[in-house]
């Protein structure tokens, strides 16, 4: 039911928006009124006037936009449809209200009743959201099957060439596009309008009237037992059969369930390629008129008998079904690609900084190595060439000392003390020589710290790529994830309605609760207006009521009767009076 009344609402946009005028989104309630009439009418649906008049009251301010007038046709008509209509005219009322706003009128090499069935057609195409358009993919199957059925040849070229062309801000086309794209013969380039009238009316057939196969055959009278020739179509679960192709005059019909059977027969009687209908309660004869034409219709009738036993729609909406699943499960795939390759990218950037941050370490390490080296480069070169002059210095003290040995032993000191001024110049010569190895080895250390990264960016690699696999294993989850979620939603949409009727039953005995509440309240009030009257005559008569006077400013006095109930003149008066009759008495 959920697939019918999607279709339905598509041909229904199509009307509501032809109504909207000034293309506001919205459409006067006078116009809604009269098109929920006709959709009544068309659709067998009972009209409710009340609630018609109910939901579009005068007293509202301004138009209906869409979403306001989707809960009355919702509740008050797609929710009472069943597939008892004629779905040709309910298209034909939509197509009427909308077709000369939109229809172009450039000259066309299609009649307006080919532009309904292609209007019609794109209904039964085009993508479940609104605005509706038809996609390419979709478009591609229908120029081919009206193609095949014009005997030509399919020229892909030419339509890859079109998509080429095709306005990228756009992802199809709208409903009037496609009927100047088919009408303007671009892709049916040497075809008459008859050819192109009848093949456009082939595909309509097929994919809107579900005709499985159509065509002449002999039948075998059932009484009389004549051979009579009879136009026969072909349809999921039953084959009609009329005088001719006109399908003005229909003869009968063989209802089709999943125990009927086909068989083919030996030629009898003077007729050729005969086979046999087994139903129910009857079988029919038939004669075809070749061989090719008898297997074509025992195959066309077996897949539908096959199709009837396991509860599948016709192959072209099955088709359609599976183009629609595959189209949603490329855009999630791509949805999919494109979030892993922008956390790839970021993941990558990352990387990017964490390599050149180390990157910029190690050339200041080698900058640092680099000045170190030279530096000691030039204290080697400072040392050797003072060690130098000392040698040559020590070669002239030593000479001297050689030949004033004897006579200048305060030399000889002297000569001692540069020695071990050079021992220590030789120890500090040593420290350099060691800070040189350990900058060596700082530089390998360097090196080493290089080669740990580049490993580590391996692995990381590795990493990347494992969990590109389990992100893969991921999405083949997905899929049937999905179906449980739309199962459950489809579920919770059903308590939501149920819960919703049960609120509105709930709001109306509230209604009448309070209507009796109100009932009751003003009883009680007359109750207490007749109660407190009594009371008043009541103290009248046994002289309770006096007028209220100011207080004595004495002390106040407490009696039977409550707090300064009487004043101390009164009281004396009182117990005068009792004193008397108690006297008396």
């Amino acid at each position: 039911m959920g697939g019918l009344k999607d279709e339905l609402l598509k041909a229904i946009w199509h009307a509501f928006t032809a109504l909207d005028l000034d293309h506001s989104g919205k459409v006067s309630k006078s116009q809604l009124k009269v098109l929920s009439h006709n959709l009544c009418t068309v659709l067998k649906v009972p009209h409710d006037p009340v609630a018609l008049e109910e939901h579009f009251r005068d007293d509202d301010e301004g138009p209906v936009s869409n979403q306001g007038y989707m809960p009355y046709l919702n509740k008050f008509i797609l929710e009472k449809v069943q597939d008892n209509f004629d779905k040709i005219e309910f298209n034909r009322m939509c197509w009427t209200l909308c077709v000369k706003k939109n229809l172009t009128k450039s000259p066309l090499l299609i009649t307006e009743e080919d532009a309904f069935k292609v209007w019609v057609i794109f209904n039964f195409l085009s993508e479940d959201k609104y605005p509706l358009i038809i996609v390419p993919e979709e478009i591609e199957y229908l120029l081919k099957k009206l193609t095949e059925a014009m005997g030509g040849g399919w020229q892909q070229e030419q339509f890859e060439h079109y998509k080429i062309n095709f306005d990228d801000s756009k992802d199809g086309l709208s409903v009037w596009e496609l009927i100047e794209l088919i009408g303007n013969g671009q892709f049916s380039k040497g075809m008459d309008q008859q050819t192109v009238s009848m093949a456009i009316n082939e595909v309509f057939n097929e994919l809107i009237l579900d005709v499985l196969k159509q065509g002449y055959m002999m039948k075998k009278g059932h009484r009389r037992k004549n051979w009579t020739e009879r136009w026969f179509v072909l349809k999921p679960s039953i084959i009609s059969y009329y005088v001719s192709e006109d399908l003005k005059d229909k003869k009968g019909d063989i209802l089709l369930d999943e125990n009927c059977c086909v068989e083919s027969l030996p030629d009898k009687d003077g007729k050729k390629c005969l086979f046999l209908i087994k139903c129910f309660d009857k079988t029919f004869e038939i004669s075809a008129s070749d061989k090719k034409k008898k297997q074509e219709w025992i195959q066309a009738i077996q897949s539908t008998i096959h199709l009837l036993k396991l509860g599948s729609p016709p192959p072209h909406k099955e088709a359609r079904q599976r183009r629609k699943e595959l189209r949603k499960k490329l855009l999630a795939e791509q949805e999919e690609l494109e979030r892993q390759m922008k956390e790839l990218q970021a993941a990558n950037e990352n990387k990017q900084q964490e390599l050149e941050t180390v990157r910029k370490k190690l050339e200041e390490a080698a900058s640092r190595a680099a000045e170190e080296e030279k530096k000691r480069l030039q204290t080697q070169v400072e040392l050797q060439a003072r060690f130098s002059t000392e040698l040559e210095r020590e070669k002239l003290i030593r000479q001297q000392m050689e030949e004033q040995v004897a006579q200048k032993s305060s030399e000889l000191e002297q000569y001692l003390q540069r020695v071990r001024e050079l021992e220590d110049m030789y120890l500090k010569l040593q420290e350099a020589l060691e800070d040189e190895r350990q900058a060596r080895q700082d530089e390998e250390t360097v090196r080493k710290l290089q080669a740990r990264l580049l490993e580590e960016e391996s692995s990381k690699r590795a990493e990347l790529e494992k969990w590109h696999l389990e992100q893969q294993q991921a999405i083949q989850t997905t899929e049937a994830e999905k179906q449980e979620l739309e199962n459950q939603r489809v579920l919770k949409e059903r308590a939501l309605q149920e819960a919703m009727e049960q609120l509105q039953q709930l709001e109306l005995e509230r209604k009448q609760a309070l209507e009796q509440y109100e009932g009751v309240k003003k009883k009680l009030e007359m109750a207490t207006s007749k109660t407190k009257s009594w009371k008043d005559k009541v103290a009248q008569h046994e002289g309770l009521i006096r007028l209220i006077e100011p207080g004595s400013k004495n002390a106040h006095l407490i009696t039977n009767w409550g707090p300064a109930a009487f004043t101390q003149a009164e009281l004396e008066e009182r117990e005068k009076s009792w004193k008397g009759k108690k006297a008396t008495e």
